[in-house]
């Protein structure tokens, strides 16, 4: 690059970028013209170039000044002009303009800078190439569709964005809707005054997220990419060190950024240097990296690319605008420099850091500046001692780059840490010291960092640099005001806490205001400042004018108190008034209006002529008063491509979805323990169907369900999957997590569904992960509505048709069925309460009436169910499964107010034998209450297995087997009262697996006991005898002898003589055994899992 390019250069920025430039120019043997505000006359880069003309103004507006840099160009007969990094570097009017006056701008095309000055059409292109996006606007927006999209994303808070610039100017996060307002005022203010244009976009806010840049060069034909950088580390989006390259990126990641960043590139054949940046989420396997946006200039950190690349980017960018190719100055695409080592900037501005993360510039005369040198050490800077940085512009003083050959970012942060540890500057406040603390962490180190870390160990990083500045060279300048300032300042003068530019004036003169009301603007470090007043008082007089600067310390107005002092306090009563709404709030207000059943009479009069409840009555119906605190509220259906936000808000409220947190059975239980999540879909809105942000809030109260350990009511009413959503570029939404993450919490938290009406599809399979399903009797549940089995070809069904109640509850869908959402709201509380706890009051049944339970006349079947009631506190049975599986009963109870799970054979159904359908009912029964702790009772009367042919048609094998392998895995007590028939393989299986597995097994008086069926056994055991014996009333009368003696020999006391069982009680003492067995049994860990036998 001996050659020169052009013969004269206009440097069109200042500082330590204006001197690089310079230093380059200078190596490729071309002229440089520097430009100079009054304030920067004695800045290095004025002795440094060829010329240098004086700009005539003062602060950043002389280097905005684009017609009279241009006119300063022509002057001089400059044939290029290089804005540096900031300023015009990035405006596309600038270089038309140059480009009209027959200059060379030194930067990528117009066009070019139009598009990437547009973060919105940036976006657009980003889609175009296929290249990943965080959801967010494709322009910019008013404050309303601001707060609108925040509404859309959740909770999960939102970025605001300059469309125009970079380099975290116009920016700022955003994580509570009440900020929102002033942020988007600042946010258009900053990008006002560093880009010329105010205009902002939002997108989401990615949390836990790594930025990373990549650098590409283009010559209009052909692009390279000269690797990435890691710029991770940052205050407020402001880098403060930069790594190349990045130490935490995967390779096969590294590859994918680095191809979408050149996709790009080459999309727009791109011309000169770039930076392409995407924040990473290195622990999401769906969405690891998104672009963000492109910076179309040289940056602040080029130096560490130059340093691991070899590669002079300043030089390279002005081949490149003169017309030379890539190759022309030795980089091929097709093999870009290898990468050596590691390299680190450690931007050293003259800031500090206060308690809350702000930072306060520091002034005053460099009294000392000594920077480190040494192997792999290089410093740019604009800084020398004696010099006095102006308090105008932006706080960096110099770049510490470090570098090392080395393939371990270990050796090139060592030697970071003894060149920092080398600088020695004096007279400003520096952010030394907090560089120095990071690189002493650990964090550091290992990269396990964000770009919101840094303010996350803020207060560590505090007491470390307070340690570091105690051992270091005296700052004798730090935080100390201009004296003389101080002591012309007037009594009651109110002064710039920094040096600053005054933005605005918030008050007139004669104004009264309270203590805290907003006086000024201050910008400094590309930041807003809001300047509070400090007492009540009345403005007395403005000392300062809008636009200009001010020192640290210099009088903006003065503020009496004494005077006003009533008036003031009157004001500010008026102001904190705590019944005054203020309009930010009556906004949200009006906003929430439309998500009240009341904002929508015709709909819940609808609703309530079908007989049904709205989603919010039910909820209010469930939760304690006053409990329910609801997630997403201002939810809209994703449908604004086709419908308007007013139609939107007004028709589509919580997108069909109620979700939050609420109390249940707190006055029993209280109000931790009554702590559950709540969602119902809204068969209002859009029939309940399952929308895209529905399906978010659902994702997000599921995650608070598993994190919090909370148990989930769902009312699960509605169409399944919607169609209609058009605001994302998703085809089929299969790789929604939502299925999943509620399937995840069985087992981990009570799960409660709810069906009244039609429940289809996504709706139904939701409702189908629950542990237990309530639904009123008019309910149809169904995987698939008419429409999807007339669309598949299976005939033409009306709603009504589909899976209703009787179908539902005969095969054991439906746990509770119920006449109506009310009674259906009723059991979920009931149901809920066995999870929450003991009651502290309960009322037991008169015991004595067990004795006559079970028929004296062995032959004589009962019901069970009697037993149940009679053992259970009063009023705390609930039977649950009661239209399927009828040869066993399941229920809740209370014994002496503990919860506990009641397992019963049926008599009534087929003499107590177990068939498939009672043991597949017993066995998930016992794993529900196995999962949430609850004890479990056992009432034995069977005569074992149902066996014979048609019998193993229905795999009885299989599914009696689930009894042992469930009770295999209890880790809840078990308790057995065997009430008549313990026989065989049966009993075993009603008793955990054996009559020794449980706490205790006992029986009533009437208790008969066998391996199998005494006459099956007779008949077996005694077949000589038996044929021996005519046929007839001799083999009659042998047969009822050997039966009344087997039946001798198993009687329940003759069981506990040879101790296969523990007791032989009264039926009156079986609740006080229960009693004084749960009060001392112990719930064990989860046990070993699994595999299910069917």
């Amino acid at each position: 690059m001996n050659t020169p390019f052009f013969s004269k250069v206009l440097i069109a920025n200042r500082g330590e970028v204006a001197l690089r430039i310079v230093r380059a120019l200078h190596d490729l043997g071309i002229a440089s013209v520097a430009v100079y505000a009054d304030d920067d006359a004695a800045s290095p880069h004025v002795g440094a170039a060829t010329q240098a003309v004086a700009l005539g103004a003062t602060g950043p507006a002389a280097y905005l000044d684009g017609a009279r840099l241009l006119a300063i160009a022509r002057e001089h007969g400059c044939d290029a002009v290089h804005p540096g990094y900031g300023f015009l570097s990035e405006r596309a009017d600038f270089a038309r303009a140059c480009a009209d006056a027959g200059l060379r701008f030194i930067g990528p095309t117009p066009g070019q800078l139009d598009l990437f000055g547009d973060k919105a059409q940036a976006r657009s292109l980003a889609m175009r190439c296929g290249v990943p996006l965080m959801p967010g606007t494709q322009a910019a927006v008013s404050l309303e569709e601001a707060q609108a999209f925040w509404h859309s994303q959740q909770g999960a808070g939102i970025v605001i964005k300059a469309i125009g610039g970079g380099g975290g100017r116009g920016m700022r996060a955003v994580q509570s809707l009440d900020e929102l307002p002033a942020a988007y005022a600042r946010c258009r203010s900053e990008a006002q005054a560093a880009f010329g244009v105010d205009g902002v976009y939002v997108e989401r806010l990615m949390n836990n997220a790594r930025h990373i840049e990549v650098q590409v060069l283009g010559d209009g034909r052909e692009v390279i990419a000269l690797g990435e950088r890691e710029c991770t580390l940052q205050r407020r989006f402001q880098k403060v060190v930069e790594i190349a390259p990045s130490p935490s990126l995967p390779g096969a990641l590294r590859e994918r950024i680095t191809t979408a960043a050149l996709t790009m590139a080459r999309a727009v054949d791109y011309q000169g240097l770039g930076t392409f940046e995407f924040l990473v989420d290195l622990a999401s396997a769906d969405l690891p990296f998104v672009f963000i946006e492109c910076n179309p200039r040289l940056q602040v950190e080029h130096t560490i690319t130059e340093e691991v690349t070899g590669v002079d980017l300043v030089q390279a960018q002005i081949a490149l605008a003169a017309g030379r190719r890539l190759r022309d100055i030795g980089l091929d695409p097709a093999a870009p420099p290898t990468v050596l080592g590691f390299a680190i900037q450690w931007r050293i501005n003259a800031e500090t850091l206060d308690a809350q993360g702000n930072a306060t510039p520091g002034s005053g005369t460099l009294h000392r500046f000594d920077l480190p040198a040494g192997p792999g050490v290089r410093v740019d800077t604009h800084g020398a001692a004696g010099a006095t940085p102006s308090p105008h512009y932006d706080t960096l003083l110099a770049k510490l780059i470090v570098h090392t050959r080395s393939p371990r970012f270990a050796d090139a942060l060592r030697r970071s840490q003894r060149a920092l540890a080398e600088c020695r500057i004096e007279g400003v406040a520096t952010n030394l010291a907090l560089l120095q603390a990071l690189a002493a962490r650990q964090e550091m180190k290992s990269q396990q960092v964000h770009t919101r870390w840094l303010e996350s160990v803020l207060p560590e990083l505090l007491i470390a640099i307070k340690n570091i500045a105690a051992k270091a060279y005296s700052t004798s300048a730090t935080w100390q005001k201009d004296p003389q300032i101080v002591s012309e300042a007037p009594e009651g003068a109110v002064l710039a806490p920094m040096p600053a530019r005054l933005v605005q004036l918030s008050v007139a003169e004669g104004d009264v205001v309270a203590a805290g009301a907003e006086l000024a603007v201050l910008e400094a470090m590309k930041m807003e400042h809001v300047l509070l007043a400090p007492h009540a008082g009345r403005v007395r007089r403005l000392l300062a004018a809008p636009g200009g600067y001010l020192a640290q310390g210099e009088p903006l107005l003065v503020l009496d108190a004494a005077e006003v002092a009533a008036e003031a306090l009157a004001d500010d009563a008026a102001v904190h008034d705590p019944e005054h709404i203020r309009s930010d709030l009556q906004r949200v207000r009006d906003r929430h209006a439309f998500t009240l059943d009341a904002a929508r009479p015709a709909a819940v009069a609808k609703r309530h002529a079908q007989g049904g409840r709205t989603a919010r009555e039910n909820i209010a119906d469930l939760c304690d008063e006053g409990s329910f605190i609801e997630y997403g509220a201002l939810a809209i259906a994703a449908q604004t491509r086709r419908r308007s936000l007013e139609d939107l808000i007004a028709n589509t409220p919580a997108d069909g979805m109620v979700t939050g947190i609420g109390g249940i059975n707190g006055a029993t239980f209280g109000p931790e323990a009554a702590r559950a999540v709540v969602m119902s879909y809204d068969a209002t809105v859009l029939a309940g169907t399952q929308g895209m942000r529905n399906h978010a809030k659902t994702d997000r109260m599921l995650d608070i369900a598993v994190a919090q350990k909370l148990p989930l009511v769902l009312f699960s009413e509605g169409g399944g999957g919607r169609p209609g959503d058009t605001d994302s570029a998703v085809l089929a939404g299969l790789h929604i997590h939502t299925f999943a993450r509620h399937a995840a919490l069985s087992g981990q938290v009570p799960v409660v569904g709810i069906a009244a009406g039609r429940c289809f599809a996504g709706n139904a399979a939701l409702l189908g992960c629950s542990d237990v399903i309530i639904a009123t009797r008019g309910s149809n549940i169904g995987m698939g509505g008419p429409a999807m089995i007339e669309g598949g070809g299976l005939g033409v069904f009306k709603p009504e048709q589909i899976g209703p109640s009787r179908v539902q509850h005969a095969n054991g869908v439906i746990d509770v069925l119920v006449e109506n959402e009310a009674e259906a709201v009723a059991a979920a509380r009931q149901y809920l309460s066995y999870f929450q706890g003991r009651t502290p009051q309960w009322t037991a049944p008169d015991q004595r009436t067990l004795r006559s339970v079970v028929p004296e006349n062995r032959l004589r079947v009962y019901d069970t169910r009697a037993a149940m009631a009679g053992l259970v506190d009063e009023g705390s049975l609930l039977m649950l499964r009661t239209g399927f599986g009828a040869g066993i009963h399941t229920a809740l109870a209370r014994i002496e107010g503990r919860p506990v799970g009641l397992i019963a054979n049926n008599p009534l159904h087929l003499g107590g034998a177990i068939d498939a359908p009672s043991a597949d009912k017993a066995a998930r029964f016992m794993q529900l209450c196995n999962a949430h702790g609850l004890p479990l009772v056992s009432l034995v009367d069977t005569p074992g297995f149902m066996v014979g042919p048609d019998v193993e048609a229905t795999a009885q094998v299989r599914h009696v087997s689930r009894l042992f392998v469930t009770a295999a895995s209890l880790r809840v007590p078990y308790f057995s009262v065997v009430l008549r028939k313990g026989y065989g393989l049966g009993a075993m299986g009603m008793t955990a697996g054996g009559f020794h597995a449980p706490v205790f097994t006992v029986a009533w008086p009437t208790g008969e006991f066998g391996a199998m069926g005494l006459e099956g056994a007779v008949r077996l055991g005694f077949r000589k005898e038996l044929e021996a014996q005519p046929e007839g009333p001799a083999r009659d009368a042998l047969f009822a002898e050997l039966l009344a003696r087997q039946y001798a020999n198993g009687e329940a006391m003759q069981m506990a003589t040879t101790l296969e069982i523990d007791a032989v009680i009264d039926p009156a003492d079986t609740r006080a055994w229960l009693a004084r067995g749960l009060a001392s049994a112990r719930v064990a860990p989860l046990a070993h899992r699994f595999v299910d036998t069917w």
